[in-house]
């Protein structure tokens, strides 16, 4: 490079004495006066090139740095930099490409071996970034950006303690460093000790009060702790401050879903939904299924949650082998082997399996909670396997040892989910079933179990799986699920001594405002009638009443329930009188409940799967006069039935003859109709055919 003028080396001493203080207006406007005499000078190109990377303005960063290179190809800060801003792109292949042209040029330059490890990362190549961050801290082991870093992939890796202890050592050497507190905090909350990560969110914060990175986590943790009034306050600030942040416009409306905070909610509604429309990662799957009446829409949002989290895999673990058990081998993976919803519909098909024809083996990264549904559970399956400190590649590896013929994701995008897994490809064939209502949008998951009612066969379309149906409802239930003893008194539970009870048990953020509507002109027009629901949050019950006084009504005329023991929840349904469905989503797991407990459920039919189930449950019970069409209809319905009590009491004894001569509850009819399907779809793989949908035939009594 030719020498500089004295007084140009002069304004870039002052530039960057400026630029360490990250007063970065004075330090470019020294910068583009170097630039102004030397247009081709390398070095305020580059560091005009850094500070737009600090802005975030990655594209303009790009266009900087690669003049620079071309006065200086050879540098290695400069082409350490270039992958800082592709990485920012998310472009992390060509990031890769500019560390490993650094490299080429300083093999020990520490920077770029740690912007290469965050490529890798972000490639979700965990073990190399590793490799990488101890690189790092062999060249110099005190760098806490390499200890911080490293964190995210021992957090990726499932490694969650050796993840918060190196952000602890990151804190030793620099007990301010704001970025290694936030991910300290992203490690706490891999343990779930997410009050913890909750401070060191706070930390981060009032060190940096501008992190948007530190405010999404922040939000999201207050989201787990169900704390979700102020989560909303986190989104709404984090939206202020950077408006186009990934999903957390849908996490602002899910946390005010909960909190039944419908002052936007129309707005709110449209423009996730446009935005999903528009390919924006603005909502989760799982969020969506709560407002989306379209199938259409919640397959585009399944696909761009999909690419951007758990592509599938350029390098699947299973590559085509066919296997030749004995027995057919399935794997049922889930987060959810415990007292948990999933469990107490599915342990009855897990004890009843045919062990001569089937290995069911249970494969569990969920909280090991211990109880009488985890032991039972145990004791269900062939095998019972806890992977929860595995990656998600030692699990498919797993998976994969273990010839595995058919992999059944329980979980889809629920919470704990770890979808990654399948995106491994560890299984030759692989089925979303039981946990999410809807498709999951990934080329990777074969078939989706179903019936007729929540896919019509002219919504196959909408669905990236193969559609399976089952004869009589998707659900499994469990005959065994105990009901308490004795029913408690309506004084016991807050009720009135008479009057009507509605109640709906569904968790608040299925509660829509058109529904609450209905619910409310039914309170009108019963008159002494109550509206009994699940206390699910503070903020909840609050809006709710609110709600209500805006519509006229008393809002001591609803009546909230605490949550309690199963067995007891479901014992005080006797005391309710007529359960009130929800829209777009339904009850699932709460209108079998409801059922069971003997309450009929007035639903209105829905759009999408998840807006259709309750539908099917009453179908498969024998109630398909329950089922109506339109709110309008759902609402004279639910009147007519609260204004007959003759008409109600000859469907409620219907109900309960139906509980045990009807398909919902055989247990063992299910079973034997979902091993039907199961066998179908091995025998087809055997066969060497491609997936393809298929009914399965009803078995006889």
């Amino acid at each position: 490079m030719p020498p500089q003028s004295p007084d140009i080396a002069i304004t870039l001493q002052k530039a960057q004495a400026f630029h360490q203080r990250r007063q970065l207006a004075q330090a470019e406007f020294l910068y583009r006066t170097i630039l102004s005499r030397v247009p081709d000078h390398f070095d305020a190109l580059h560091l005009l090139g850094v500070i737009e990377i600090q802005r975030q303005h990655y594209d303009a960063a790009i266009r900087l740095i690669a003049q620079a290179l071309k006065a200086n190809p050879k540098s290695a800060p400069a082409q350490t930099s270039l992958g800082i801003a592709l990485n920012g792109l998310k472009r992390h292949q060509e990031a890769l490409a500019s560390c490993d042209r650094a490299l080429a040029i300083n093999p020990d330059f520490a920077v770029a071996h740690n912007i290469r490890g965050n490529a890798l990362n972000d490639l979700k190549r965990h073990e190399e970034a590793l490799a990488s961050y101890d690189r790092v801290l062999a060249i110099n082991p005190g760098s806490a950006e390499a200890l911080s870093d490293r964190s995210n992939a021992l957090n990726d890796l499932r490694r969650h303690e050796e993840a918060l202890a190196s952000c602890n050592r990151a804190l030793g050497i620099r007990p301010s460093f704001a970025e290694a507190l936030n991910n300290r905090g992203n490690a706490l909350n891999g343990l779930k000790r997410h009050e913890e990560a909750l401070a060191s969110y706070d930390r981060t914060l009032a060190l940096r009060p501008g992190s948007v990175d530190a405010l999404n986590n922040r939000g999201a943790t207050l989201m787990w702790l169900q704390r979700y009034e102020e989560a909303a306050k986190d989104f709404h600030r984090l939206l202020g401050m950077d408006p186009d942040r990934d999903y957390a416009r849908g996490r602002l409306l899910a946390s005010r879903m909960h909190c039944c905070d419908w002052h936007s909610f129309d707005r709110d509604v449209a423009r996730v939904t446009a935005d999903v429309r528009s390919g924006r990662r603005t909502i989760l799957p799982f969020e969506f299924l709560a407002v989306s009446p379209s199938p259409a829409d919640q397959l585009q949002c399944a696909q761009i949650w999909v690419q951007d989290n758990c592509p599938a895999s350029a390098s699947p673990v299973w590559r085509g082998e066919r296997y030749g058990h004995d027995r057919i081998r399935i794997a049922y993976v889930s987060a959810d082997f415990r007292d948990h919803a999933m469990a107490n519909l599915t342990a009855g098909l897990f004890e009843l399996h045919d062990r001569k024809r089937f290995e069911s083996i249970a494969v569990s990264y969920g909280p090991a909670r211990p109880g009488d549904m985890r032991t039972r559970l145990e004791a269900a399956f062939d095998r019972f396997i806890d992977v929860r400190q595995q990656s998600d590649r030692t699990v498919a590896g797993l998976l994969r040892e273990m010839a595995i013929d058919i992999a059944v994701d329980l979980n889809g995008f629920t919470t704990y989910a770890r979808t990654g897994i399948f995106a491994l490809r560890p299984a030759p064939i692989q089925v979303n079933f039981l946990g999410y209502p809807g498709t999951m949008g990934a080329d990777y998951i074969d078939y989706i179990l179903a019936d007729r009612w929540v896919i019509p066969e002219e919504d196959q379309r909408h669905y990236a799986e193969k559609v399976v149906y089952l004869p009589d409802s998707y659900q499994v239930n469990d005959r065994k699920r105990r009901i308490g003893e004795p029913t408690p008194s309506r004084a016991a539970l807050g009720l009135p001594a008479t009057g009507f009870v509605f109640c709906s048990f569904n968790s608040n953020y299925k509660t829509t405002p058109p529904v609450f509507d209905v619910w409310m002109r039914l309170l009108r027009q019963v008159e002494g009638s109550v509206l009994w629901l699940l206390e699910g949050n503070p903020a909840a019950v609050r809006n709710l009443r609110r709600e209500a006084e805006k519509r006229h009504i008393a809002p001591e005329r609803l009546i909230f329930a605490p949550r309690m023991k199963l067995e007891e929840h479901l014992a005080r349904h006797r005391c309710a009188d007529l359960f009130l469905d929800t829209l777009p989503c339904n009850a699932h797991t709460t209108a079998s409940d409801a059922l069971w407990a003997g309450v009929p459920i007035v639903t209105c039919l829905g759009s999408t799967f998840a807006g259709r189930v309750a539908a099917s449950l009453l179908d498969a019970v024998g109630l398909p006069e329950l089922i109506a069409r339109s709110l309008e209809d759902y609402a004279a319905l639910a009147q007519a039935l609260a204004q007959d009590q003759n008409r109600l009491a000859a469907i409620k004894s219907t109900l309960a003859r139906n509980r045990d001569t009807f398909p919902l509850f055989d247990t063992d009819r299910f079973r034997r109709h979902v091993e039907s399907a199961y066998e179908t779809m091995w025998e087809r793989h055997q066969r060497g055919e491609p997936p393809a949908g298929f009914a399965v035939a009803p078995s006889p009594p």
